[in-house]
C-alpha cells in the first residue's frame, strides 16, 4: 500500500472512550476492554480444552477480536508530527503528566503548539493528564494493536484451522507495524514520553512503559507458532525474530532503558514484562527466565509489606489504580516465568513474606470511591480471577468477591484463560439452550465457526458488556 494511501486512511481521528453499560438486546457488543497487560499461555489455547462454563467468554473474544481490528491497520507514519531525528520510522509520545509553563519564554505575540512544545518550560503534575498529550498517538495505537493481536490470535485457535480471517488479519497488522518497509517502526524508543521543552526533545526512561503491551504480542505470535498457523510464515517469523533481536539489544544498552530497568514501582516491573517476553518470542528461553528471575531477587523483594500494602503505588495521585496496575504487571512476570520453566515464582515471598497473592488479598481491601477512582473499579478484577485461578479458591472468596461486584464476570475475556474458577455454568447453560455454541473436538465446545470472523454477539443472557471506541482517553487508564 503506497505510504500516502496509508497515511490516508488510517489518520481519520478516533473517538473518546466511552464507556457504556449496555444490554445485550440492544444489539451486543461494541467494542472490547484493553486489560493493563497479560500473557495467555498460548500452550493452554492452542490445546483447546476449555470448561463448558467459559462458552461466554468464548462469545466475548470472538466478538472483540472483530471489534478490535476496527480503525487498524495502525503504524507509527501515521502521526502528524515527526520526531526530532527526522525519520517517520521513529517511534515518538509525549510524557502525559508534563505541562507547559510559558511565563519565561519571552515571547511578545502568542504561541503556535509546536513553539510552546519547544520554548516552553514543562513541568511535571504526578497523575494529571495534558489534554494534548495523545495528538500524536503511537502510545494509542500500539496499545490497540497489542489488544488486536490477542483477540484475534486466540479467536483463531478457537476455530481449530490453521487459517482464519482472524489470524490473516492480525498477521497483517503485524506486519504493517513491525515489518513492512513503508510503515515499520526502527527497533527503539528514544524518543518515547519526551517531556518537551528546551531540554526535553529526546525520550525519557518512563517511554519503555509504551510498549508494555510487548506480553500480548508475544502471546499472539506464540499462538501462531504453536497452531501452525499457514498464515504466520517462516519468512514472516524469521524477519520478526531479527527486528525483536535489534530491539532487545537497544531495551538492553541504551541508558534510559535501563534507568526503568531501575525503577522501583511499577515502570520497573513492566520493563521485566517486555523484555522477558521478547526473549521468549526469539526462543531464548534461559534469558527470559534470567529477566524474570531478576525481577523477583530484586524490585519484588521489597514491593510488598507483610500486609499486602504496595507503599510505592499507595503513594501516587490515583492509588487504586497503581495497586491494581503493578498487580497486573506483577502476574504476568510471573506467568512468563511459568510459561518459560519455572512456575515457583507464584510462591516467592517478598522480605517481609508476602506473595503476590498477599498483594491482591490488600487491594481487594480498597475502596476506589475513597480517591475518587470509582471508573478504575473493574481493573483489579483480572488480578482477582488471576490469583484465584492459581492459588486455588476452595471456599469461593475471589469468585464471591467478582460475583458481588461484576454480576456477569464469565463473560469476560480473562473468564477463559483464569481457570478453574467457579462461574458461568447458567451463562452456558443459556448459551446452549439457544442453540450457538458448537462443538470442536470430542473434549471442546466452542462458539466459533470453521474458517470466517463471524463473531457472534453476546445476546440470549441478559447481561450487559462493556464499549470501548478506542481513542484519546483509552490511554489514561493505563498510563505510568
Amino acid at each position: 500500500m503506497p505510504s500516502s494511501l496509508f497515511r490516508i486512511l488510517t489518520s481519520i481521528p478516533l473517538l473518546l472512550v466511552l464507556v457504556l453499560k449496555v444490554l445485550d438486546n440492544t444489539g451486543g457488543a461494541l467494542g472490547f476492554t484493553s486489560y493493563a497487560n497479560d500473557f495467555v499461555d498460548p500452550g493452554f489455547i492452542v490445546k483447546g480444552v476449555f470448561g463448558n462454563n467459559t462458552l461466554a467468554a468464548q462469545g466475548t473474544i470472538l466478538q472483540w477480536a472483530k471489534d478490535s481490528a476496527v480503525g487498524g491497520p495502525w503504524s507509527v507514519i501515521q502521526k502528524n508530527v515527526t520526531a526530532p531525528s527526522g525519520d517517520v520510522h521513529d517511534y515518538m509520545s509525549w510524557a502525559p503528566y508534563w505541562w507547559p509553563d510559558c511565563s519565561k519564554a519571552g515571547n511578545t505575540t502568542e504561541l503556535t503548539p509546536e513553539q510552546i512544545w519547544k520554548t516552553c518550560t514543562y513541568v511535571s503534575r504526578d497523575g494529571k493528564f495534558n489534554p494534548d498529550g495523545r495528538l500524536i498517538n503511537d502510545v494509542g495505537n500500539f496499545q490497540s494493536l497489542s489488544d488486536m493481536v490477542l483477540y484475534n490470535s486466540i479467536a483463531s485457535a478457537l476455530t481449530g484451522s490453521g487459517s482464519s480471517s482472524y489470524s490473516t488479519l492480525a498477521v497483517e497488522y503485524i506486519k504493517t507495524w513491525f515489518l513492512d518497509d513503508e510503515t515499520k517502526m526502527n527497533p527503539n524508543l528514544n524518543y518515547a514520553q519526551m517531556q518537551r521543552g528546551p531540554t526535553g526533545q529526546t525520550g525519557s526512561h518512563t517511554g519503555i512503559l509504551d510498549l508494555k503491551g510487548m506480553a500480548k504480542i508475544v502471546t499472539g505470535i506464540e499462538i501462531f507458532r504453536k497452531m501452525n498457523c499457514t498464515d504466520w510464515t517462516g519468512d514472516l517469523d524469521s524477519r520478526m525474530n531479527d527486528w525483536t533481536n535489534e530491539y532487545i539489544q537497544w531495551l538492553e544498552s541504551a541508558a534510559i532503558s535501563l534507568e526503568e530497568e531501575a525503577a522501583p514501582n511499577n515502570h520497573g516491573t513492566f520493563w521485566y514484562n517486555q523484555v522477558a517476553a521478547l526473549k521468549i518470542l526469539v526462543g531464548d528461553i534461559p534469558g527470559a527466565l534470567n529477566v524474570t528471575n531478576a525481577y523477583f531477587a530484586k524490585q519484588y523483594m521489597s514491593q510488598i509489606t507483610a500486609n499486602g500494602e504496595q507503599p510505592l503505588e499507595a503513594v501516587r495521585t490515583r492509588p487504586y489504580h497503581y495497586h491494581a496496575y503493578n498487580l497486573a504487571a506483577m502476574i504476568t512476570n510471573a506467568r512468563l516465568s511459568a510459561y518459560a520453566g519455572d512456575p515457583s515464582v507464584w510462591n516467592k515471598t517478598t522480605n517481609e513474606g508476602s506473595t503476590i497473592r498477599t498483594a491482591l488479598d490488600f487491594a481487594m481491601t480498597l475502596n476506589a470511591a475513597n480517591s475518587n477512582e470509582t471508573s478504575y473499579t473493574a481493573e483489579l478484577y483480572p488480578s482477582v480471577a488471576a490469583v484465584g485461578a492459581i492459588y486455588g479458591d476452595p471456599e469461593g472468596r475471589y469468585a464471591d468477591f467478582l460475583a458481588e461486584r461484576e454480576p456477569t464476570y464469565a463473560e469476560e475475556a480473562w473468564f477463559l484463560w483464569n481457570q478453574p474458577l467457579r462461574g458461568g455454568e447458567e451463562e452456558s447453560k443459556a448459551i446452549q439452550a439457544s442453540g450457538t455454541a458448537s462443538a470442536r473436538g470430542s473434549q471442546v465446545t466452542s462458539l466459533a465457526g470453521n474458517k470466517g470472523n463471524g463473531a457472534r454477539e453476546r445476546g440470549g443472557v441478559g447481561s450487559w458488556v462493556l464499549i470501548m471506541l478506542v481513542g484519546v482517553g483509552l490511554q489514561a487508564s493505563f498510563a505510568l
